[in-house]
């Protein structure tokens, strides 16, 4: 965890670790795979462009997903002043403020590091939380970049669309190639068959950190604020308010969704809840147990 003053987590540093690992033993065992398959030059490019792509862009390529604009002081004057007070008093470097034109509520944060990172906002949550809850949302988006959760969640989440895209489109791009190639070539099959391991693997992987990481990240901004009551609101107000948004729009932040505050799903999409995020009751219970240990020592 980056040293700032939101409260360390163990259990998210071993978690963390532990992703990490399996992270790295996915990397060698598919970049070995594909040298194999395209070749030792062209293989060890892809797996090195990869990794360094969503190494330094992975903000970039988040906010773009959203198309999010990145913001001045000047431009938006409250939100800035937020995350100045915030970053101030946790001690930690100030991210890039980006704001989504959308009405989905919601909220997330990307970056490789404390000091090369971003936290977005959209306009549907701007519009729909008081200045407090509003807070309490960055509070917890900021708790995500300083314990680095968000840079293990980008890795793990670009391993899986890679491994997904080789899966769904490689027959058509070279699948027929090597079908019955007699040389030391690996048959496409057996591409496409680790490609579903690879896939299936970094989902587990992205799950099992993704709903640990959110009741973190909400104990460390109740913590920091002093103030969990304001984040269970804004929680109960976003939940309601999502069952009210369009199926398309919640299409569009999909890519993204384990990094949302939120999970973006209404009653129909339901079934999407294999799920990024931990129940709404838990993280509720889990915020109120801090309003009453905070309430103990006041």
């Amino acid at each position: 965890m980056a040293r700032t003053r939101f409260r360390s987590d163990r259990g998210l540093t071993l978690r963390m670790g532990g992703v990490g690992l399996g992270l790295g033993a996915l990397y060698v065992a598919f970049g070995a795979l594909l040298i194999t398959q395209t070749g030792f030059a062209l293989g060890l490019i892809i797996t090195l462009g990869m990794a360094w792509g969503q190494w330094f862009f992975s903000d970039t390529l988040a906010l773009k997903s959203m198309g999010a604009k990145e913001v001045s002081p000047e431009q938006a004057p409250e939100l800035h002043a937020m995350i100045d007070r915030l970053c101030s008093l946790a001690d930690m470097p100030k991210p890039k403020v980006a704001v989504s034109v959308t009405d989905m509520p919601n909220a997330f944060a990307a970056g490789r590091t404390p000091k090369h990172s971003a936290v977005c906002v959209t306009t549907g949550i701007m519009q729909r939380l008081d200045a407090d809850e509003l807070e309490g949302v960055l509070a917890h988006e900021l708790a995500h970049i300083a314990n680095r959760d968000v840079s293990v969640m980008t890795v793990a989440s670009s391993l899986g669309l890679l491994a997904g895209f080789i899966t769904r489109w490689g027959m058509y791009f070279g699948g027929g190639r090597n079908r019955n190639s007699n040389g030391g070539g690996v048959p496409f099959l057996v591409v496409l068959a680790v490609s579903l391991v690879v896939y299936f693997v970094s989902f587990l992987l992205t799950r099992a950190l993704s709903r640990y990481r959110e009741l973190s990240a909400d104990r460390s901004g109740a913590y920091l604020t002093g103030r969990p009551s304001t984040l269970s609101s804004a929680l109960v107000k976003i939940s309601g308010e999502m069952a009210r948004i369009p199926n398309k729009d919640l299409r569009e932040g999909s890519a993204i969704s384990a990094f949302f505050f939120a999970p973006a799903i209404n009653r129909e999409s339901i079934g999407a809840l294999m799920s990024t995020h931990p129940p709404l009751q838990q993280r509720l219970d889990n915020l109120a147990k801090i309003g009453a240990e905070l309430s103990e020592k006041g």
